[in-house]
């Protein structure tokens, strides 16, 4: 059987895409969402560990910008399956060429491309439509002590959300804005 996934780099190094291959016929399709297997190749030596759907009902909703500190941080792989998403990812690796960097890429139910988001990486999404479902596989599991979050309009790292926001959780709205002495996490 062919591959079901196709591989392609982003301007920050480790953070990759990931195009899944829907086989089609006249009743829909067919696509994997995750094969043990083939994602090696792409995240080596790591298993999925937990995996989280959410539904964001509002257009213009941000949902970030969150990431784990160590010894928890994880990668994600991350997938719109309804609705449409400017996803975004920031380095935060400590000595990283790209740090405090980000990289957006428009996630649909419709594009079939998933985010490989490494260890060492914030990450933060806006809806771009109404009632977006998101899946996420993580490679840890949830730590609330190690949570970490970052404002969605930090100055530093000047996202340029494509809509205005519309909905912000409290606990997204409280989010710091990074110091002038973070120098990023260690992975």
């Amino acid at each position: 059987m062919k591959s079901c996934f196709a591989l392609s780099e982003t301007p920050l190094p480790g953070l990759t895409l990931l195009q899944r291959k829907p086989f089609g016929d006249n009743r829909g399709f067919f696509e994997r969402l995750f094969c043990h297997q083939e994602l090696q190749a792409f995240v080596p030596g790591k298993n999925i560990m937990q995996i989280n759907h959410t539904l964001t009902t509002k257009i213009g909703t941000i949902r970030g910008i969150h990431f784990q500190y160590p010894p928890h941080t994880e990668t994600k792989l991350v997938s719109c399956l309804h609705g449409e998403v400017y996803d975004v990812a920031v380095d935060l690796r400590q000595g990283s060429p790209t740090f405090l960097r980000w990289h957006a890429e428009i996630l649909s139910g419709d594009n079939h491309k998933t985010l490989i988001i490494p260890e060492g990486f914030a990450h933060g999404f806006q809806t771009l439509t109404e009632k977006c479902e998101m899946l996420y596989l993580h490679t840890a599991a949830y730590h609330p002590n190690a949570e970490g979050g970052i404002h969605s309009q930090d100055p530093r790292l000047a996202i340029r959300w494509p809509l205005p926001i519309s909905v912000l959780s409290s606990r997204d709205a409280t989010h710091q804005l990074l110091l002038d002495d973070f120098t990023g996490i260690t992975i």
